[in-house]
């Protein structure tokens, strides 16, 4: 049975980009490449399952997920990189 430290060390090397091999690029670019394989990945599950139509569900639900996550970085990077409040 895995236990959640091997969980977490999974997600981490694919969603953490500070972790992942994604880390020598921008945030930006960063971002653009994690929505290319997620729209890369929904047309291959929907393939597998022979499903034309939960691709596109399946893609929306993808960006939507991946895109908050990285909306949710930046704006985190950028709170900690600001001058603390007096």
């Amino acid at each position: 049975m895995t236990n959640s430290f091997d969980v977490k060390s999974t997600w981490d090397s694919v969603m953490d980009e500070t972790k992942n091999p994604l880390k020598k690029y921008s945030l930006s670019t960063a971002h653009m490449l994690m929505q290319m394989l997620a729209w890369m990945w929904s047309a291959i599950f929907s393939l597998m399952i022979g499903s034309y139509f939960v691709f596109g569900i399946t893609a929306v639900g993808h960006m939507l997920l991946i895109g908050g996550l990285f909306v949710t970085l930046a704006v985190f990077q950028k709170a900690e990189a600001a001058a603390p409040k007096e």
